[in-house]
């Protein structure tokens, strides 16, 4: 077991809100820090607040949940370099590992068997100029690209990006979500429904189990 440290904002068991992998349970490990200030952020408590652990220490909480489906998120996860063993670790044991990252950080060292969903920022968000256009080549059949829509130029944007770069032939699903509390949701599938977009809506799940602002969910 590698004995790394790695700086981790919060473990927890919940049910998966986000993705093809929506509605299961799954074990969350998000780790602190980002190099991105999204307008519309609902992480900003993981830019600073966590402790040091070790990756043995990560598995062991990771395997007291007996679940096999993790999600490594943040803050922005790839940021730290202990993330790809403690990743290979979690797939050795057997599980099924996610990564939740932006469209702004490198892909390419990942293992081939995390499933990446990645964050492609919009306009809205502050951050599109930051996206990282390569990372497309390091997608495959397994990953997913997400865009986050805060008004009808996102839509607008990510409608473009998705035609213009076929994302459609390189992932597995195109993800959009509205804005929690922004975006009315019933006006960005009425656009996906006109256009005849070849996408999955989402809604946050969990957003609408729990409080928007609860944690550890």
């Amino acid at each position: 077991m590698k004995s790394e440290r790695l700086h981790i904002n919060e473990i927890f068991y919940s049910i998966q809100g986000e993705s093809t992998y929506a509605g299961r349970p799954c074990v969350f490990v998000r780790l602190t820090g980002c190099n991105l200030r999204c307008q519309w952020c609902d992480t900003e408590y993981a830019f600073y607040e966590g402790r040091r652990m070790s990756i043995a220490e990560v598995a062991q909480i990771v395997d007291s949940y007996r679940c096999d489906l993790i999600e490594v998120t943040g803050g922005e996860p790839l940021l730290q370099e202990g993330v790809h063993p403690l990743m290979n670790t979690l797939l050795d044991a057997g599980k099924t590992v996610m990564i939740e990252t932006s469209g702004a950080s490198d892909v390419s060292k990942l293992d081939p068997r995390v499933i990446k969903i990645m964050d492609l920022k919009c306009p809205g968000s502050g951050a599109s100029a930051r996206n990282l256009w390569s990372n497309l080549e390091h997608l495959g059949a397994r990953d997913e690209i997400k865009f986050v829509v805060a008004d009808r130029a996102d839509y607008e944007w990510a409608r473009a990006a998705i035609a213009e770069r076929g994302l459609g032939a390189r992932v597995n699903a195109i993800l959009l979500s509205p804005v929690f509390g922004q975006l009315d949701p019933a006006a960005l599938a009425a656009w996906i429904l006109e256009d005849r977009l070849p996408v999955r809506m989402q809604l946050q799940m969990h957003k609408h189990i729990w409080s928007p602002t609860a944690r550890g969910v």
